[in-house]
């Protein structure tokens, strides 16, 4: 009986979180250009979508964004994360409280105040205001990502590695890398993902004549849910599924 409930607390709960999803991947192939309505199985929408040229470049964007963002904060984060483990340095206590507040702040407000920078340092908006904008809300959460990983290390080898003649960089390099990689690559995952699917920030520091997919689709379902709409987040859902499926295989063990 134990097991009945639990297994059925555990289908509720997957069941709430991914019905959703089969629901708007099965009214992708909807023949009716209204979303709630069914009028037969189609592929059109996808082939409509496969020719949307800027559809297409406006994804490329975001694609182009996502990675550069994801790779510079996985970068900065990284270095962080092993300077607050490694070294004692003033102010290390409030530079942590300072990480924790960028996590909890809203987005509209470092969006604001993003905006404001870029205004007074006279910065068009556009790719390069937007990159930095997600690299600078991505490292915050790359940096909680390595340094909780940190947290089971034995400072004993880093010392030992020392008395052998490691330099810093060698430390950094043959042991921190090696043992903070599958907090790295999490890390890279999730900024990949916040700057893929953001739009409060994006919506504040980006220009007219740079747009980025969530936005184009902020745009499309102010007229409504189109199975377009509807085929266009399958397909991200798809390369979010590809990714994972990489990442956990990458990291799984021998």
């Amino acid at each position: 009986m134990k097991k009945l409930v639990g297994f059925s607390y555990l289908l509720a709960i997957y069941l709430f979180f991914y019905f959703p999803i089969i629901i708007l991947v099965a009214y992708s192939f909807n023949q009716s250009a209204y979303s709630m309505v069914w009028h037969g199985l189609s592929f059109q929408w996808y082939q409509q979508l496969a020719k949307d040229t800027d559809l297409q470049v406006i994804a490329l964007h975001s694609i182009i964004v996502g990675m550069l963002a994801a790779t510079t904060a996985t970068f900065i984060g990284t270095l962080a994360a092993v300077a607050l483990f490694r070294y004692q340095f003033y102010g290390k206590k409030l530079l942590r409280t300072l990480i924790f507040i960028l996590i909890v702040s809203p987005e509209i407000v470092m969006g604001i105040s993003l905006l404001i920078l870029y205004s007074s340092l006279k910065m068009p908006l556009g790719f390069w205001t937007l990159l930095l904008s997600h690299i600078t809300f991505c490292i915050p959460f790359v940096v909680v990502t390595v340094y909780s990983r940190t947290s089971g290390f034995d400072k004993n080898i880093f010392e030992a590695a020392r008395d052998l003649g490691a330099t810093d960089a060698q430390i950094f390099r043959r042991i921190f890398v090696p043992m903070l990689l599958p907090a790295i690559i999490a890390g890279w995952l999730l900024s990949f993902t916040l700057s893929l699917d953001d739009v409060i920030v994006s919506y504040f520091v980006t220009g007219p004549g740079f747009q980025i997919l969530p936005l184009q689709i902020f745009s499309m379902v102010r007229l409504g849910v189109t199975p377009e709409v509807n085929a266009l987040c399958s397909v991200m859902f798809g390369l979010t599924l590809i990714i994972v499926f990489a990442a956990n295989f990458v990291l799984r063990k021998k």
